[in-house]
C-alpha cells in the first residue's frame, strides 16, 4: 500500500515553511573570488571602494591645445590670439614643459595636462600657421579638462554589495586595475529524475518507455536562476538506488531536486526514503498542477521532490524554488519585473478547491489560457508564463485583468 500524504498544505503555508527553512540553512551566503573576465552577471559579495582617483591625473577631454585661459579672452574669429607651440603630448605620454603666458601645448584626448595650463581650446577653433597657433575662440578656466578624482575619489564607494556585474560595472572595476573580484558563490543543485519508464535521449525508445524530459528542463531552469546544476542521473523506483542518489547529491550540492515518485502510489518510494534520511515537512500542496510535491530537510540541506509531469514540475520549480535559488545567489532582484497585467482573451474555468497556476500565451497584448493537462509537454513550448487563480474562484471572465508571471525573467 502507498504512503499517505501528509496534511495537504496551502500555498502560503508552504512558502512560510520554505522561507523559515531557507533562513535556517542558507542565510549565510558563500563567497568566492573569480577572475574579472569571468565575473559578468555575477553578484558582488561586498562593498567595493575605489583604490585610485579617477581620472588619476588632470587630463584633456578633447583634442586641442592646452593654454592659460586668460591668454584666450581676447580671441575672436576676426582677430585670433597667437601663441607659441611648446610641444605635442599624445595620450600615454607625459608633458615635459610647463605652459606659461603666450605659450600652448598640443594635446590629445586623454593625455595628461601640462603644468601651468588651466584650459583647453578644441582643435576645431585653431589654426597652425608658420609654427604658431592661432586661437579663434576664448575658453574658460577648466574648460575641457577632466580633473583628477572628479569621476570618483580614492576611498569612495565604487559599487555596493549586491550589484549585478553588468558590462558597465565590469568596466568600472577594470578602471581600478582589478584582476579578480569577490562574488556570491553560485549555489549547486543536484537534479535527479526517477521512474522505471524513463530512458536517456541516446537510448532506443521501446514500447512503454519515454524519454526523460525533467532532467534537462529542470537543469536548464536551475541555470536560468544563476545556479549550477549537478546531474544525478536517472534512478529507478527502487529504495536503495534512490537513497544512494540523494546521498551523492547531498555530498556534491547545496540542494537536491528530484522529479517523479512523489505520489502516494505503490511504486512511489521517495517519501519513504526521505522519512528515513531526514524530516519530511511537506507532502501535498493545495495547488494545481503539482499537488504531490515533497519538501524535506535532510542533513541540513533542502530536498524537494517535484511531480513527474513536466508542466507540474516546472510550475512548482518556478513558484517555490526559483525565488530561493535566486536569493542564494544574490540575484533576487531579477524577479522584480517578472509580471505583466493583461486582459484575459477568453473565459477560464478553474478547479475550485485548489490554487491553480494556469499556463498562458501572450498574443497581441492578451493572455490566452493553454487548455492542456500537466502531462502535455507541448504546453511548455507554447507558454509565455502563467496566471494564478485563487482556490475559491471557479470562473475568470473574458476581459478580466490578470497578472501574468513571465517564464523569461532574465
Amino acid at each position: 500500500m502507498g504512503t499517505e500524504f501528509l496534511k495537504i498544505r496551502e500555498v502560503a503555508e508552504v512558502e512560510k515553511i520554505l522561507h523559515d527553512l531557507f533562513q535556517m540553512l542558507y542565510s549565510a551566503k558563500k563567497v568566492e573570488n573569480v577572475p574579472l573576465d569571468e565575473a559578468g552577471t555575477r553578484v558582488l559579495a561586498e562593498d567595493t571602494f575605489a583604490s585610485i582617483d579617477l581620472p588619476p591625473f588632470n587630463r584633456a577631454s578633447r583634442d586641442g591645445y592646452a593654454v592659460k585661459a586668460q591668454d584666450t579672452f581676447a580671441a575672436t574669429d576676426e582677430k585670433p590670439v597667437i601663441l607659441d607651440l611648446l610641444e605635442t603630448v599624445e595620450a600615454g605620454t607625459v608633458p615635459k614643459k610647463k605652459v606659461i603666458t603666450g605659450q600652448c601645448t598640443e594635446i590629445s584626448t586623454g593625455a595628461p595636462l601640462p603644468d601651468g595650463a588651466d584650459g583647453l581650446v578644441m582643435v576645431e577653433f585653431t589654426e597652425k600657421i608658420d609654427g604658431k597657433i592661432h586661437i579663434y575662440k576664448r575658453v574658460h578656466h577648466g574648460e575641457f579638462i577632466a580633473h583628477k578624482g572628479t569621476d570618483i575619489g580614492k576611498g569612495d564607494l565604487l559599487l555596493p554589495k549586491g550589484s549585478v556585474l553588468s558590462p558597465d560595472k565590469i568596466g568600472v572595476l577594470s578602471a581600478m586595475g582589478l584582476s579578480e573580484v569577490a562574488v556570491i558563490a553560485k549555489p549547486h543543485v543536484a537534479v535527479i529524475s526517477t521512474g522505471n519508464e524513463l530512458i536517456e535521449s541516446h537510448d532506443e525508445l521501446k514500447y512503454g518507455k519515454i524519454y526523460d524530459v525533467n532532467s534537462q528542463s529542470i537543469q536548464s531552469a536551475v541555470k536560468s536562476c544563476g545556479a549550477v546544476p549537478v546531474f544525478g542521473g536517472i534512478v529507478k523506483d527502487n529504495y536503495d538506488n534512490l537513497k544512494t542518489a540523494i546521498e551523492n547529491g547531498l555530498q556534491n550540492a547545496d540542494m537536491v531536486i528530484t522529479s517523479g515518485g512523489t505520489s502516494a502510489g505503490v511504486g512511489d518510494v521517495l517519501r519513504n526514503v526521505l522519512d528515513d534520511m531526514g524530516e519530511v515537512l511537506v507532502h501535498g500542496i493545495s495547488i494545481k498542477p503539482g499537488k504531490p510535491t515533497l519538501v524535506a530537510n535532510v542533513q541540513d540541506k533542502l530536498v524537494v521532490g517535484l511531480p513527474g509531469y513536466p508542466v507540474a514540475a516546472l510550475t512548482i520549480f518556478q513558484v517555490f524554488i526559483e525565488p530561493l535559488l535566486r536569493k542564494m545567489g544574490g540575484s533576487e532582484a531579477s524577479l522584480e519585473n517578472a509580471t505583466m497585467q493583461l486582459p484575459l482573451a477568453e473565459r477560464f474555468y478553474s478547479s475550485k478547491g485548489r490554487m491553480q497556476y494556469a499556463l498562458v500565451k501572450i498574443i497581441e497584448g492578451q493572455a490566452h489560457a493553454i487548455l492542456k493537462d500537466s502531462g502535455a509537454i507541448t504546453a511548455l513550448a507554447e507558454a509565455d508564463g502563467y496566471i494564478k487563480v485563487p482556490k475559491n474562484v471557479e470562473i475568470v471572465q473574458e476581459g478580466s485583468t490578470v497578472e501574468v508571471t513571465l517564464f523569461n525573467r532574465n
